[in-house]
């Protein structure tokens, strides 16, 4: 075995790695990025060299840089990880070339399989179906268009180099079809440095499954047996599974066989996986991924088997260290992929600090790099974390896990966790009756593009907050200067008299009152024209038991600056906290626009139109409840409105007095 490796890889990888090769004794340095300087598989390897700036290109993909940085910390061989440089073939030349070993396949094993037309051509030397269509991948766009008419509709255009859904394209009408071509060669230039496509026949409701194999690069090849990834959108996994349900044992038999007689054809060394297109009793090869899979875990919760143990026993000289008679596949495991994206807004990436980050330590296994205070880049992948479940039962996982995700904390930034947890939900994915284009038919049931902000979500953030500024012990919480700005007396339903917090969410705003809280720390929370009644009573970490009214719910909750996180059984509600007095000050200083904090009569006011004032002074005085409450200007500047006077009933927010702010004229 190896004393020491280079892990050529970031984020949540990089850290699975690392935990193995700790058990096996094995030290680990890695790379990162300027951009990563500060990222959690940086401080969980604890040896981690800078390789250059943030974009993958100057650091991630530098080969010699990667190379220098191992010599630099004395190891023995590389680790690439999933994605980067995994599938380079230039790179494992260069690795072995160094005096290193790549933890993978051949150089020419990869190159023969990172082509997808190169590959299909090696399934069928190896006598496994292939989908008909072009063999040989092509730049010249009229010929592909021409290929496409000749080989009808639908038809799959496909990037011949790299993987993970990048420059693939659906065809299933002619009209555009050469903006679809032209999409699909940029996307493939871009994303692996070659534009050529292959043509496909597309099988429009297929199941994606995969077969996770094993050699040792001297004709031995054992098969870990196979994964369902059906469920993806964009030709991207979101959740994976092992075994595959529902499929019928001949099938699988014939499909693990072919994969084995394929990476015995290449002598294939390492770990890989043979992914196929099924329909009905017939399937087809789609390709060879010659490295680590995102969803290895499932494989190594249904076998007991360390996959990257696998790879480095394999790499080390020690051939394979299992027979195929010696794995069995025990229960079922699903995985979910938490990215950092919005379903809502067309699924776009998202980027920003997380402020918060809680897994369930519980029946729920956690891959991720990321940590609170962890920053998302523009830079790198979208996926934060994956949850892999394992049970006896297929349902029994998928439980697990919808229980994992609605345990999970994400603050910060948008995520698809709700997005996952409602197509677990779906009951064709509950019975196993699920194709590749279910998510793309389903979106509408899947995706929840509610705007309004919940009310109760509302109702608990502003009941954490007032508790956070004024402690039970201190007695009515709203009955301070230090927290509204004014000393009041309750109404007749003992809701304060005037708005003590604004809280925006879902681009609408709220204004909040508070009534005195009782001795079993229930409170009536006023949102807008609505009254809940609201407790909070602390369980484990961040997580509470919300009593609204006669219900009971299990809610996370926290506060980072002015963000308050609801996490409830809806999902992650995003509140923006501020004191009521500060924001209408701050829109009146923005604005000019001095308003009635609530509903009263105008006792009295102080200025006219053209009149110049200073900030402080009291332009009108406003009479409600018994209170006088002085309306002041914001700013130094001029009257040029006064919508009120003596003896008029202005309602909350109306606008009384406006002042041009100086330098605004």
């Amino acid at each position: 075995m190896f004393k020491k490796i280079l892990i050529a890889n970031r984020g949540e990888i990089a850290c699975r790695i690392a935990r193995t090769c700790r058990r096996l004794g094995v030290e680990v340095a890695g790379v990162h990025s300027s951009a990563d300087a500060d990222a959690l598989h940086v401080k969980t390897i604890g040896e981690s060299y800078e390789i250059g700036s943030a974009a993958a290109s100057d650091s991630y993909l530098r080969i010699d840089a990667v190379i220098g940085a191992a010599k630099a910390a004395g190891a023995e061989a590389i680790h690439p990880g999933f994605g980067f440089l995994a599938e380079n073939a230039a790179f494992a030349r260069a690795v072995e070339a160094a005096g290193l070993v790549f933890i993978g396949p051949t150089a020419d094993v990869i190159e023969r399989l990172g082509d997808k037309a190169s590959a299909k051509r090696e399934a069928e030397a190896a006598d496994v179906p292939t989908v008909p269509g072009s063999q040989t991948p092509s730049e010249d766009a009229a010929a592909i268009a021409r290929t496409v008419r000749e080989l009808g509709l639908p038809a799959m255009l496909k990037a011949a180099a790299g993987g993970g859904g990048k420059g693939m394209r659906a065809v299933s009408n002619l009209d555009g079809l050469a903006g679809e071509i032209e999409a699909a060669m940029r996307e493939a230039k871009n994303s692996f440095g070659y534009a050529g496509l292959i043509v496909e026949k597309l099988i429009e409701h297929g199941r994606h499954i995969e077969v996770q194999i094993a050699g040792d690069g001297k004709g031995d090849v054992i098969h870990l047996f196979e994964r369902e990834c059906s469920l993806q959108r964009r030709h991207q996994k979101l959740i994976e599974e092992a075994p595959a349900a529902n499929l019928p044992a001949k099938l699988r038999d014939r499909m693990v066989d072919d994969a084995v007689r394929l990476g015995k054809r290449l002598n294939y060394r390492g770990v890989g996986t043979v992914e196929f297109i099924v329909s009905g009793d017939s399937y087809y090869f789609l390709e060879v991924n010659p490295r680590l899979q995102v969803e290895h875990p499932v494989t190594e919760m249904v076998t007991g088997i360390d996959i990257v143990e696998l790879m480095l026993r394999i790499a080390a000289g020690g051939g394979l260290p299992v027979a195929q008679d010696d794995i069995k596949c025990r229960g079922h495991a699903v995985e979910a992929r938490i990215c950092a994206e919005d379903p809502a807004n067309h699924f776009l990436p998202c980027t920003g600090e997380l402020a918060h980050v809680n897994f369930p330590d519980s029946d729920v296994r956690v891959e991720t790099g990321v940590e609170s205070g962890s920053i998302v880049s523009p830079y790198y992948d979208s996926m934060l974390a994956k949850l892999i479940t394992h049970a006896g039962m297929r349902d029994e996982a998928l439980d697990k896990l919808g229980q994992a995700l609605d345990q999970t904390s994400i603050f910060g930034i948008t995520t698809n966790q709700g997005f996952l947890a409602r197509l677990i939900k779906l009951p064709e994915t509950r019975n196993a009756t699920f194709h590749t284009r279910l998510i793309d038919e389903q979106i509408d049931r899947l995706v929840d593009k509610t705007k309004e902000p919940d009310i109760e979500a509302l109702a608990l953030g502003a009941y954490f907050w007032m508790t956070r500024q004024r402690p039970p012990a201190m007695g009515n919480p709203w009955q301070s200067r230090e927290t509204t700005g004014w000393q009041m007396a309750a109404g007749g339903d003992g809701l304060s008299p005037i708005p003590i917090l604004h809280l925006e969410a879902a681009g609408a705003s709220a204004e909040i009152r508070f009534a005195p809280r009782q001795a079993d720390g229930t409170m009536i929370v006023g949102i807008n024209d609505d009254k809940l009644s609201v407790r909070l009573v602390p369980a484990d970490g961040d997580s509470f038991t919300a009593v609204v009214g006669s219900r009971r719910e299990t809610v996370r909750i926290h506060q980072h600056d002015q963000t308050l996180f609801v996490h409830d059984l809806h999902g992650v509600h995003t509140l923006t906290a501020i004191p009521y007095l500060t924001y209408i000050s701050a829109v009146a200083e923005t604005s000019g626009e001095l308003r009635a904090p609530m509903t009263g009569m105008i006792l009295k006011v102080n200025v006219a139109v053209g009149d110049r004032v200073k900030a402080g002074d009291v332009a009108a005085i406003l009479e409600s409840m018994k209170m006088e409450l002085r309306i002041n200007s914001e700013t130094d500047g001029v009257v040029t409105a006064v919508n009120c006077r003596a003896g008029e009933t202005v309602e909350r927010n109306a606008v009384v007095v406006v002042v041009e702010p100086d330098g605004q004229a």
